[in-house]
């Protein structure tokens, strides 16, 4: 018996990394799930990994800035699976370099927010009506230590996307609740995905361990059993918390 059996689970930016190892731990554990990305070879991967497990997938593929495209999604995933218990609104990330604020492009702003903030609120804006019809669900949505302390060398627009989804999500916790809907925020801090093993120099990884009181990088699974800590009946009655999933290195 897995503790999420029977349930329906759409993470979205599945296809690697964080959402990848989310996908998979929640099939393992007796999930259907949907796995979500715009890379249709990498989504194929996973969907192919999880079933190798014995578990259950389908892939979706949508642009999580555009609303249509989510709402078709949403409807593949209840045609395949059924109405859609958990959701786990992965997908972001930063689309500019940490630097001086004036020398940051009005594009790669937009892109921040957009890839963030607004991909999670579209996400969230399609499957929440359904969970509300049915007095029940759950949300996690996927923040960063960028929004949980202020460093000078941040990537300012990422950091203001993930502390805006914080709120989000605690302002959803608070309206959502009386309907019997939980919503959670995971806030990782430094995580070994295949492209920070890529991006992050060998030289510079022993600097970033001693950065943690635990002495390691996170990896994508720490986030994964995490997440499903939040989306089991474990945490029946948590909802509007922001895990710090971050070594310690995060103390608020």
């Amino acid at each position: 018996m897995g503790v999420l059996d029977n349930k329906v689970a759409l993470v979205t930016g599945s296809s690697r990394g964080i959402g990848a190892a989310i996908a998979r731990l929640f099939a393992q554990e007796g999930a259907k799930v949907a796995v979500h990305g715009r890379d249709t070879t990498a989504l194929s991967r996973v969907r192919s990994e999880i079933e190798q497990n014995g578990g259950q997938a389908v892939q979706v593929v949508a642009d999580v800035t555009q609303f249509d495209e989510i709402e078709a999604m949403r409807r593949q995933v209840e045609e395949t699976f059924g109405p859609i218990d958990i959701l786990v609104a992965n997908a972001g990330g930063s689309h500019t370099k940490p630097g001086p604020l004036e020398e940051i492009s009005e594009e790669g702003w937009r892109a921040s927010i957009d890839n963030n903030v607004t991909a999670t609120f579209l996400t969230i804006k399609s499957i929440l009506p359904g969970m509300k019809q049915r007095q029940s669900g759950c949300i996690i949505t996927i923040s960063s230590a960028a929004a949980r302390r202020p460093h000078p060398n941040s990537p300012i627009p990422y950091a203001a996307a993930k502390a805006a989804i914080q709120l989000m999500s605690q302002d959803l916790a608070a309206q959502a609740g009386p309907a019997g809907i939980r919503v959670n925020c995971i806030a990782p801090e430094t995580i070994m995905t295949e492209r920070n093993q890529e991006r992050i120099p060998d030289q510079q990884k022993p600097m970033l361990v001693e950065m943690h009181p635990i002495r390691r990088l996170g990896t994508p699974e720490d986030v994964a059993h995490a997440a499903l800590y939040l989306a089991s009946d474990n945490a029946g009655w948590i909802s509007g918390v922001i895990l710090d999933v971050a070594g310690g290195a995060v103390l608020t």
